[in-house]
């Protein structure tokens, strides 16, 4: 009788350890949000979207990791280290393609396309003082490109060859992140910075306000010189501080890219979700109000995940 007493005992305790740990389990997805620095447009929209995700998926856990974004982003996904990342086309393409110069270690086969989102701009500012106004002005002078091998610097050596120039020209080349970048030029220790982002972005806006700036144009013979996926585009008169001309320059498109280990449905979920909370991503970012449902599959490099597929699908946006 007392051993039958001690094994009911066992078997509710077992039960209830059972219940816990099924409940435990499926907290602990996690969906880990791969963005860029912290003064660039990638954070701020990585916030929100894990912030979205973390109330809207049940038993989802979110965080969002601050990296130097596309290719490290790229990388990490290859390896299972995030569920989802913002990247640059170019850098997802030569990703897909294991384009070792371009800092990946071989062809990244797991990529997953989740969307298409909003167009980088490729912002080249100047202090005023430092009397740069075109690219060929930048001979001489000390530029910063961005963290090495990183979206930005890739793009910054596009520009580069197209304009039948190299790093070698510039006086000094700094490999920094936006924020750092403009310090330095606030104290006059760098004369330009090249930033890859989104119209406004909050780096070039504090630059902006605190001293003089010339934005240089990357001439549209240049950009159709590199070709796609780049395209000619103009940064608007007004967009920063003592900005008063439009200023041709450079774009690449922005994706939303995931990895294959990541299950159908909570892909499907990260899409759904997207573009059902534009309103609140363009409150984080005005760099989201470019985000259209109509454009997410074009030029996607990588396959699509089936999870995106399966929304693209019901949306009645792909067959």
């Amino acid at each position: 009788m007392k051993s039958s007493k001690i094994n009911l005992v066992l078997a509710a305790t077992m039960a209830v350890s059972a219940t816990f740990a099924s409940a435990g389990a499926k907290a602990q997805e996690f969906i880990n949000v791969l963005t860029g620095g912290t003064s660039g447009v990638y954070y701020p929209l990585g916030v929100a979207l894990s912030e979205i995700y973390g109330e809207k998926i049940e038993g989802v856990r979110t965080q969002v990791q601050a990296t130097k974004a596309s290719v490290e982003n790229l990388n990490l996904l290859q390896a299972g280290r995030g569920e989802i990342g913002f990247a640059l086309g170019d850098s997802v393409q030569m990703g897909w393609e294991g384009n070792t110069e371009a800092g990946f270690p071989g062809k990244l086969d797991k990529l997953r396309g989740i969307a298409a989102i909003y167009p980088n701009y490729i912002q080249i500012v100047a202090s005023q003082e430092s009397g740069v106004k075109s690219l060929a002005d930048l001979k001489g002078k000390s530029l910063s490109v961005g963290a090495p091998k990183s979206g930005t610097e890739l793009n910054a050596r596009a520009i580069f060859k197209a304009a039948g120039m190299s790093y070698e020209d510039l006086g000094k080349t700094e490999y920094l992140p936006f924020a750092e970048s403009v310090e330095l030029i606030k104290n006059r220790q760098l004369d330009a910075t090249l930033q890859s982002a989104g119209l406004g972005v909050a780096s070039i806006r504090d630059l902006a306000a605190s001293v003089p700036i010339n934005v240089v144009a990357v001439p549209a013979a240049d950009v159709e010189k590199i070709g796609a996926p780049y395209m000619a585009v103009t940064i608007p008169a007004g967009t920063y501080d003592g900005q008063t001309e439009d200023v041709p320059t450079a774009a690449v498109g922005n994706f939303l890219i995931t990895h294959e280990g990541v299950s159908e449905e909570t892909a499907y979920q990260m899409t759904k979700l997207l573009f059902e909370n534009l309103d609140r991503l363009a409150a984080s970012h005005a760099a989201a109000k470019a985000i259209d449902p109509k454009k997410a599959l074009d030029g996607m490099p990588v396959p699509l995940h089936p999870g995106a597929e399966r929304y693209y699908k019901e949306a009645g946006l792909m067959q």
